[in-house]
């Protein structure tokens, strides 16, 4: 029989995506006020990728990564996703843009040593129902000491600048490990 252990804690991370670069500021500030500071950021890029969201967020989409200081247990994902899911809403209907329905999206996941995992409210073959109507689905992972995709990975994360960034967050989370930081993300464990 294995024994059963303790998962380490993991690196929170959020994609965000939305036609107006305020509104991705506002939605890095309520995150902020929710999981507290950010540690690591991409640069905002054009999102060209696809088309998919553009009937209701709009033309002309940013993407923009973050990821937090403060560690996290990876089973705090599904609460995350519905917290994350109700800033949406509320920027909405801040927003009251009739042509615009969903002017942020907000997509949070996770990094560990081996994977980076993103929460979704749907269900499909390749994603793992965890609680609470959240699924997870493990959209990269290392390989050869990079980043491997699969055949479901979205285009923009299999990009070099989005894989490159994934690599900062995860070596910073193995900083945070060697340093013994908890999920209080505080300094070594006493």
């Amino acid at each position: 029989m294995a024994n059963i252990r303790t998962h380490r804690p993991v690196k929170l991370t959020v994609a965000l995506l939305s036609g107006d670069e305020d509104l991705l500021r506002r939605a890095r500030q309520m995150l902020s006020h929710k999981y507290g500071s950010v540690d690591l950021e991409s640069d905002m890029f054009d999102f060209v990728e696809t088309d998919y969201y553009e009937s209701e967020m709009g033309p002309h989409l940013k993407r923009w990564f973050l990821s937090f200081e403060k560690l996290i247990r990876a089973d705090d994902l599904p609460q995350i996703k519905r917290e994350t899911n109700k800033m949406e809403a509320a920027i909405a209907d801040d927003c009251l843009n009739p042509n615009v329905s969903r002017p942020v999206n907000i997509d949070p996941g996770y990094i560990d040593v081996a994977k980076l995992i993103l929460a979704s409210t749907k269900n499909h073959a390749h994603r793992v129902y965890i609680a609470d109507g959240i699924y997870g689905e493990v959209t990269l992972r290392i390989g050869d000491g990079q980043w491997q995709t699969w055949p479901w990975t979205y285009p923009d994360y299999q990009k070099p600048r989005a894989q490159e960034w994934f690599m900062r967050v995860r070596e910073r989370l193995r900083a945070q490990h060697a340093a013994g930081e908890s999920l209080s993300g505080g300094g070594p464990r006493a």
